[in-house]
């Protein structure tokens, strides 16, 4: 895909809130690939529960994976407005291509942000190529928004770390090749890089999820697996204060954008079914009942979509406030997008409420969006812990 837009004059114009060329460019041909390649198969990958296995290789040749790495790692150095263009156009039509972005990218950040040289030459090409799939292991049975309570261990033994412990949710897990896995060492959060043909180490897949179902979740068991000390992100006990901090602020970042590609969805299928459909004589579209809940999906649409781009802005100026900012987007979109979608079948009625209508998997799918990378009450709890300036 021809142009990089990142450059400083294109950052400051995400806060002149005008996109500059490049960044047109770009949404424009991730729009296309998506309406081509994504979109028209999204409904069936969600009833399969899986998307096919030629996807990740043909996003990769687009250079879509690991887009948010610099290039000294082959990655694209897509400033942070860019990329959640990007995350927007893939999650309007599907979340669950969205998140094999958002946890594959999330793995790679954190290599990139706490690796050692070693570790980044060696993982960070394969995971922009495609050839391996990274998955971030964070959440298990009785540990999920609460990162320090994880109970897998991690024992050093001579030149390893022998791993106990059960993982679960884990996005992609069932065709991830690397996972960034939190554990506890010496009582300490850690985080390790764990191939997936570690011997001790059993993927199981879950099935039967209310959304993002086509995102391969799977469980993981390890049982003395053995890694390498090299395999060792940052060092012990950094595992939540820097690793998985760091991981999941792009994962919420890329969760925001996300939600606002399926608030868009909803607004767009809102307003074809209601020019289309009639009743008591005139299109949906003329009851003012109806014009009033689309107007309502445009506003908040519009709304969240500025809220990222002040987030990206900041994030893209190293501005402390990004992260505050970031938490921001995240709940105010992902709690848009539940609105949007609900509101959306219900202008559908009972078509929206079929599997034959593409709005019932946007309703499931932005229930998740409440939920990953911390939950609305998670946001709610963080967000006035952190000042931040005014606009």
């Amino acid at each position: 895909m021809a142009g990089e837009p990142s450059d400083s004059a294109e950052v400051e114009s995400g806060m002149r809130l005008a996109l500059s060329e490049g960044q047109r460019r770009l949404r424009g041909e991730v729009r296309d690939f998506a309406a081509r390649e994504i979109a028209p198969f999204a409904d069936l990958w969600d009833r399969e529960e899986r998307i096919p296995g030629e996807l990740p290789g043909r996003l990769a040749v687009l250079g879509l994976l690991g887009a948010n790495l610099a290039p000294e790692w082959g990655g694209r150095g897509l400033d942070p407005i860019s990329y959640g263009l990007l995350t927007e156009e893939i999650g309007r039509a599907c979340s669950s291509v969205r998140s094999l972005l958002t946890v594959h990218d999330m793995v790679g950040h954190a290599i990139q942000r706490w690796g050692s040289r070693e570790q980044k030459e060696r993982w960070l090409g394969l995971l922009v190529r495609g050839e391996t799939l990274g998955a971030f292991a964070l959440s298990e049975p009785n540990a999920g928004s609460d990162a320090g309570g994880v109970e897998t261990t991690a024992i050093p033994d001579g030149d390893d770390f022998v791993i106990d412990g059960r993982k679960r949710w884990t996005t992609f897990g069932q065709i991830a090749g690397l996972y960034l896995v939190v554990v506890k060492s010496d009582g300490k959060p850690t985080a390790l890089l764990v191939e997936r043909d570690r011997p001790g180490l059993t993927v199981v897949p879950i099935h039967g999820m209310l959304g993002t179902r086509a995102s391969m979740l799977a469980e993981l068991r390890f049982e003395g697996c053995r890694v390498p000390r090299e395999n060792l992100l940052g060092r012990v006990g950094f595992g939540v204060s820097h690793v998985v901090a760091a991981a999941l602020e792009h994962g919420r970042y890329s969760v925001a954008w996300g939600a606002v590609g399926v608030g868009q969805a909803c607004l767009e299928a809102a307003q074809s079914y209601a020019a289309e459909r009639r009743q008591f004589g005139a299109p949906l579209a003329d009851h003012q009942l109806i014009r009033a809940m689309i107007a309502d999906m445009i506003t908040q649409v519009r709304a969240g979509r500025l809220l990222c781009c002040r987030a990206g802005y900041l994030r893209s100026t190293g501005d402390p406030g990004a992260l505050a900012e970031i938490m921001v987007a995240k709940y105010f979109c992902g709690r848009m997008a539940a609105q949007a979608a609900t509101d959306a079948v219900q202008i559908h009625g009972a078509y929206g409420c079929s599997s034959e209508s593409s709005v019932s998997r946007y309703l499931r799918d932005s229930k998740i969006l409440e939920i990953i990378e911390g939950s609305n009450q998670i946001q709610q709890i963080n967000i006035p812990r952190f000042s931040f300036e005014e606009l």
